[in-house]
């Protein structure tokens, strides 16, 4: 797994988990904006551009962030958080390891399987894959997804080095993640955010997260739609990573 990395190497570490179909600039203003005071680590998930390796499940890119952990900060860091595909990672990190943060940002995640989706997503992108790489395709997609235009150069290029593989199966892992009972020890103070403009789906998971996890608590952002918080307003993000450490 690749990483890009802001702020000193001898602070508490913050590691930030994008979203599906996008990459490490989903948190680039915001690690900017935590950089002072924290290391912050931002992965490139398996199966995306630049990556060092394709995506094979939720599970395994948890899994291989764990070692990392182990292997670079002593087995534990600071704070983790995650959008949708990343937030899935980061709650299975918290399931497989209970003390492996001691705070986690979990925002717009899906725990709740989508079966129809999941059937449909190879062969409707099989037919579909091609139009990624058609600058007016994604700036469609772009909109759909609320990526703001500042970023939309970094979309569209890091878009079109996803493989049609790749897409699928990030795509079948996030339709299909449910959570796990052990994931109720986890040991993190944990927040869940979503907007209320999501689909049903996504504040019904939100509203498991906070029942399963102890002593978690659950915000629900006027207006917001799906990912709007970290990939719209950074610094509304990073304040609240702040308060959240406290």
């Amino acid at each position: 797994m690749q990483y890009v990395e802001y702020g000193a190497h001898n602070s508490q570490t913050v590691i930030l988990l994008h979203g599906g179909g996008l990459s490490w600039w989903n948190y680039r203003e915001v690690a900017q904006l935590l950089a002072d005071k924290y290391h912050v680590v931002l992965p490139i998930l398996d199966g995306h551009a630049d990556s060092d390796a394709p995506f094979t499940s939720i599970e395994d890119n948890a899994a291989r962030l764990v070692a990392y952990i182990d292997k670079h900060h002593g087995g534990s860091v600071y704070a983790v958080g995650g959008l949708s595909l990343g937030g899935q990672i980061a709650v299975e990190m918290l399931t497989q390891r209970p003390d492996i943060c001691r705070f986690a940002l979990i925002e717009s995640v899906l725990v709740k399987p989508m079966k129809l989706t999941h059937a449909l997503i190879k062969p409707t992108f099989g037919m579909s894959y091609g139009l990624i790489k058609q600058k007016w395709f994604a700036k469609m997609q772009a909109a759909y997804l609320g990526i703001p235009k500042t970023l939309f150069d970094d979309y569209y290029r890091d878009t079109c080095k996803i493989s049609k593989e790749d897409m699928i199966a990030f795509l079948q892992s996030n339709s299909a993640y449910s959570i796990k009972p052990a994931l109720q020890d986890t040991q993190a103070k944990v927040h869940i955010v979503f907007g209320s403009k999501e689909q049903a789906s996504i504040c019904t998971s939100g509203k498991l997260l906070n029942r399963m996890i102890p002593d978690s608590t659950l915000e629900v952002l006027p207006g917001y739609r799906h990912g709007d918080l970290s990939l719209n307003h950074p610094e509304q993000y990073a304040q609240m990573l702040l308060n959240l450490i406290g």
